[in-house]
C-alpha cells in the first residue's frame, strides 16, 4: 500500500509561527495536489506541553538554539512551539486534511523531546505508527513536511529501522538549515531511501 506520511506541517513551522521554516508554506500546495496519488495518506503533529524540556524558556539562563545535554541525549533548545491547544499546534488552514486517515501526535512527555513519528529521542517510547503501518498493510512510505533536515530526517530514518521501504519528496520538505539537510540526504541515500520530485510519484 502506498502510503503518504506528512511531517508536522503546523503553523508554528511557517512563515509567522513561532519556529518558523523558511518558507515552510510554500510546500503545501504541494502536498495537498499529491495525496489523491496515495492508497492512505497520515500527519504527525508535534503536541507539546507547556512545560516541555525542549523549550529554552524551561531551562532558566539559556537561549533558543543553544545546546544542552539530557541524561546522554543532546537536547536543542526551541522557542516555545506546538504548545497542546495552542494555534500554532494546529495544522494551517491552507492544508487540505479530508484525506488524513489518522494522526500521530509526538512530543508529548515533559522530559524527552520526539523529532521522529515513531519513537521519542531516546527511542524510549513508540508513537504507535509503526503498528499502524504494519497492521493497515502499508509497505511503501513516502514523506514530506516540516522540518526537513529534523523531523522528517529522524522520522525517515526510523522508517527504514522499522523495515519499511521509504521515499522523500524533496519539494514537498522543507528545511531548517538547507547545509545540514544536503548532508543528510547523501545520509537517507546511503541507507537506500529514494529521493524524488513530486512529478515522479
Amino acid at each position: 500500500m502506498k502510503t503518504l506520511i506528512i511531517v508536522d506541517i503546523q503553523n508554528d513551522f511557517i512563515p509567522g509561527g513561532s519556529l518558523p521554516v523558511p518558507g515552510g508554506d510554500g510546500i503545501i500546495p504541494v502536498v495537498n495536489r499529491i495525496q489523491d496519488r496515495f492508497d492512505l495518506v497520515l500527519a504527525t503533529q508535534d503536541w507539546h506541553p507547556p512545560n516541555h524540556l525542549s523549550f529554552a524558556s524551561n531551562q532558566p539562563g539559556r537561549k533558543p538554539f543553544e545546546t544542552i545535554t539530557i541524561g546522554e541525549i543532546d537536547q536543542t533548545l526551541w522557542p516555545d512551539h506546538c504548545v497542546q491547544g495552542s494555534k500554532g499546534a494546529e495544522f494551517p488552514p491552507e492544508l487540505e486534511m479530508d484525506r488524513v486517515e489518522a494522526i500521530i501526535r509526538k512530543g508529548v512527555q515533559q522530559r524527552i523531546d520526539s523529532y521522529s513519528g515513531f519513537f521519542d529521542n531516546g527511542h524510549l517510547k513508540a508513537t504507535g505508527l509503526s503498528g499502524y503501518l504494519k497492521e493497515r498493510g502499508a509497505n511503501k512510505l513516502f514523506f514530506c513536511g516540516l522540518a526537513g533536515d529534523i523531523c522528517v530526517y529522524f522520522t525517515i530514518l526510523d522508517a527504514v529501522n522499522e523495515g519499511f521501504s521509504a521515499t522523500l519528496i524533496q519539494d514537498a520538505a522543507c528545511p531548517l538549515d538547507m547545509g545540514d539537510y544536503q548532508n543528510k540526504i547523501k545520509v537517507l541515500r546511503k541507507k537506500g531511501v529514494k529521493v524524488i520530485r513530486s512529478h515522479q510519484i
